[in-house]
């Protein structure tokens, strides 16, 4: 994992300085004025040295120019000699890697072109890097750049010293960030600078972080090696900045006007050990990491290395629910690190993780989720999927699998009865299995868990025992039941029931006809509701008759020589 962070505006009041000996430079951003100290040793002479620093020993006139010495052939040991950083050969840059939108601009006078990845990136060429994109730049010595979304960065020195010498590289920041792995180096006048015009970060074979928030305040944290933290003093007139050296595993802030916070140690890594080793979102990378205690916020990035090198999708979040549009499927690398109150990183969790979405999963279609199915009978059925000819479905007692009870393929349809299953509550999940051509069966993701009850169905109603009264202007009916149940009734003129006069649910096994009813005779049947959620099935039909009221002296309902109700005049 790369570990150097950087997001330094223009505003930066922060010094960091990795190391005590690093090579000298003056700060400021003109790279025409740069210069590297030489102390000199015995033997020394300005022929040597430009040969040495310059790699073209004609060059000792410039270097005689610049410390004003007398005899270039006597230099006085001990002294200092100032390398004009400008004079030294040219280095390059090659672009390994781009993701997204960005440019190149080796020029101001230039046009700034699309970066492609193999491009070589001369001195002064300015980077430009938009939203959800991301640029790993590899300096001449090694050194790796990343270059992530909506940052600003121009290659402002890029130099070497002599032929075969050390490589001297002044990166100046305008916006965004900027993670860098520098390459460890022997050489103590070996340079890697990244500038803002208020701080310079200088660095040498050690892994670290800094970041600027709006507010101004900064904060940096170490990983490997040690950093010297400096603030800035506005001008030479201020005493001198403060210095605190930063070990392994220590971070700190510095507050908007430079004065440093008290090293503290960093945030622990979060735990990934949730994190599935498979993911299976359909249009969105969902990740939910576990809170870590002292983290306000979290930052996160996927690659498709392990060194992060090739970062995909990147971000900071509030909480642990990290979220991106989705990759493609395929092997990534996640790296996650906790925030504390000050704003400081933490140390890195990583863990390699999978996307696995195609072939998608069927949907379900019935039952419902939670819904209770009848024993024997009962099936759950799931949605083809184009292109597909085979799925496997499976039930279990618990939502994780871990003993899969049933656990069958179906042919041609996304289909599995349950006659076999006892009664008791259960989950099911459903998979397509594509067939390449040519290729072994490839299995897609199973759809997410759902519950469901397997119950004993209800018998229909044995109405022989309903009693009725009949040939009045009220019926009432009711029936023998079990604690708990409800009921569907129907009433309709035709023993078919294509026209339904009355489709009603009652709570009791009792029924009273409606006030008003016409006359005649009808057709009643009745569906049980199982607590359970089960139906029965509707029971036959019985016919009541609905009566005037009039009655014959003998208290038969009144008729007409067809059988009819006498209706009331």
């Amino acid at each position: 994992m790369v570990i150097h962070r950087l997001a330094l505006p223009l505003s930066a009041v922060a010094l960091l300085t990795a190391g005590i000996g690093c090579a000298h430079a003056q700060t400021t951003p003109d790279t025409q004025t740069d210069e590297i100290p030489h102390t000199v040793r015995a033997g020394d002479t300005l022929e040597g040295l430009a040969n040495t620093y310059l790699d073209n020993p004609r060059q000792w006139l410039l270097l005689q120019q610049r410390n004003k010495v007398a005899n270039p052939r006597r230099l006085q040991p001990g002294s200092t000699v100032w390398i004009p950083v400008r004079l030294q050969p040219k280095a390059s840059a090659q672009v390994e890697f781009v993701h997204g939108s960005a440019t190149a601009q080796p020029g101001a006078q230039a046009a700034a072109q699309p970066v492609a990845q193999g491009a070589r990136l001369d001195e002064g060429t300015r980077l430009q890097v938009g939203p959800d994109s991301f640029i790993a730049v590899r300096l001449a010595d090694g050194t790796l750049v990343r270059v992530q979304a909506q940052s600003d960065l121009q290659l402002r020195q890029l130099r070497r010293r002599g032929r075969a010498g050390s490589v001297q590289s002044v990166l100046e920041m305008r916006a965004g960030s900027v993670e860098s792995s520098v390459t460890p180096s022997a050489d103590a006048l070996r340079r890697f600078e990244i500038r803002t015009p208020r701080a310079v970060t200088s660095v040498r074979g050690t892994e670290f972080g800094v970041a600027l928030a709006a507010s101004g305040q900064a904060t940096a944290s170490v990983l490997e090696g040690s950093v010297a933290v400096q603030s800035r003093a506005e001008n030479a007139a201020q005493p001198a900045p403060d210095t605190t050296l930063l070990a392994r595993g220590q971070g700190l802030s510095v507050a908007p006007d430079g004065t440093l916070g008290a090293p503290r140690n960093l945030l622990a890594p979060p735990d990934l050990s949730t994190v599935p080793a498979q993911l299976h979102d359909l249009g969105l990378l969902a990740i939910n990491v576990p809170a870590t205690p002292g983290a306000t916020a979290f930052t996160a990035q996927v690659a498709r290395d392990a060194a992060m090198t090739q970062v995909l999708r990147s971000g900071r979040f509030a909480d642990g629910q990290l979220r991106w549009a989705a990759l493609d499927d395929g092997s990534y690398h996640l790296a996650v690190r906790a925030v504390d109150e000050a704003g400081i990183a933490g140390l890195p969790a990583t863990r390699p993780i999978t996307i696995k979405t195609r072939p998608v999963p069927p949907l379900y279609q019935q039952p419902a989720p939670g819904a209770v199915l009848p024993r024997v009978t009962g099936a759950l059925r799931c949605t083809e999927v184009p292109g597909a000819r085979w799925y496997r479905i499976q039930v279990a007692a618990s939502a994780d699998f871990a003993t899969p009870l049933l656990d069958e393929g179906r042919l041609g349809t996304c289909q599995l009865t349950l006659a076999t299953l006892p009664l008791g509550n259960y989950f099911w999940r459903a998979a397509t299995i594509a067939e390449p051509a040519g290729g072994a069966l490839d299995q897609g993701p199973f759809a997410p868990a759902q519950p469901f009850a397997v119950a004993q169905q209800p018998a229909a109603l044995d109405l022989s025992a309903m009693q009725a009264t009949d040939g009045d202007t009220i019926v009432r009916l009711h029936w023998p039941a079990q604690a708990g149940q409800r009921f569907r009734v129907q009433l309709a003129p035709d023993l078919e029931f294509k026209t339904i006069t009355q489709d009603i649910q009652l709570d009791e096994p009792r029924w009273t006809s409606a006030d008003g009813l016409a006359a005649g005779t009808y057709f009643v049947r009745i569906q049980v509701l199982d607590p359970s959620g089960l139906q029965s099935e509707f029971s036959p039909p019985r016919s009541i008759r609905v009566g005037t009221g009039l009655n014959t002296s003998s208290g038969l309902p009144l008729s007409t020589m067809g059988g009819e109700p006498v209706r009331r005049p």
